[in-house]
């Protein structure tokens, strides 16, 4: 089912672009709801905004802890626009349809990157945007999710050109990416809490990243590969930055990452130390006083 986007919630940590997708947004008609710093954002460049205290009828608290976790919030996501059943709990309880919902969540894995202390690291675990997110996801027969601002040029084009509405098919698209998004997040924080616990061998361990670089093939050239970063700060090729070259391959990428590895191993500061590696073999290692040696 497609209908046009005329109810949109917009809560984002990261602003970029924010201001002219709400902007378009009112421009075709669209109500604008909104959160915190998010509707301070939009109301500073003229925007009209509802705060979503007024859609729930009850304030931030626990500074800002609990703002979404409301059923006029999540009825308005999860609704089924076909169930006449949902509907009637719509109608009964005074719940509208949210049909766009634009969160990218608060920034953990960078407060974690920036060596961000304990209680930093807990004060940036999103809780309501996460829900909200995979509410949404949830509802991508009916509703449009957007995590990524890189996003936001694609659904403008297509409510331009239907009328209003997005399709079934990108509205899936965003829908796999959002999920994507939130289970990398749950993993940046699961594993991070893991390693303050002390935990090696957890009864479930999560796995998740951010694409750095889609490779042209893997191993061979038969095979598709992708590099993803880990939201964790440890030192590596993952987060390293290429300062010439062309586009490393999958096999310069596994190379470099053993090489960095096994130059690791020497104490820096006991030595200097260089390691060659072709095919993720070291074929050659060398120490000295200091690396120009």
């Amino acid at each position: 089912m497609t209908t046009p986007i005329r109810r949109a919630l917009l809560s984002v940590s990261d602003k970029s672009g924010l201001v002219e997708f709400a902007r378009q947004l009112v421009e075709a008609g669209v109500e604008i709801l909104s959160t915190g710093g998010s509707a301070k954002t939009l109301r500073d460049a003229g925007l009209a905004v509802t705060d979503v205290s007024e859609v729930t009828g009850f304030p931030e608290i626990m500074d800002g802890r609990v703002k979404t976790l409301h059923p006029n919030v999540h009825g308005g996501l999860l609704a089924v626009r076909s169930n006449e059943d949902h509907l009637a709990a719509m109608s009964k309880h005074g719940i509208a349809p949210i049909d766009l919902l634009v969160c990218n969540l608060y920034p953990f894995e960078a407060t974690l990157t920036a060596g961000g202390s304990y209680d930093d690291c807990v004060e940036n675990i999103d809780i309501g945007g996460p829900a909200m997110t995979r509410a949404a996801a949830k509802n991508h027969h009916f509703v449009t999710v957007i995590v990524d601002a890189g996003d936001y040029d694609d659904v403008i084009a297509e409510m331009k050109n239907n009328d209003g509405a997005t399709s079934l098919e990108l509205r899936r698209k965003l829908a796999a990416k959002a999920y994507a998004r939130t289970a990398a997040y749950d993993a940046a924080v699961s594993n991070w809490l893991l390693a303050e616990a002390g935990e090696t061998a957890s009864t479930y361990r999560a796995f998740g990243g951010s694409l750095i670089q889609s490779l042209r093939y893997g191993e061979n050239p038969h095979q598709w590969a992708a590099f993803y970063r880990q939201g964790k700060p440890r030192p590596g090729v993952a987060n390293a930055r290429q300062l010439q070259g062309k586009e490393l391959s999958y096999n310069n990428i596994n190379d470099t990452d053993a090489a960095y590895e096994c130059v690791a191993e020497f104490d820096p500061a006991q030595t200097a130390a260089c390691v060659i590696v072709k095919h993720a073999n070291p074929c050659g290692a060398a120490m000295a006083d200091n690396l120009t040696d």
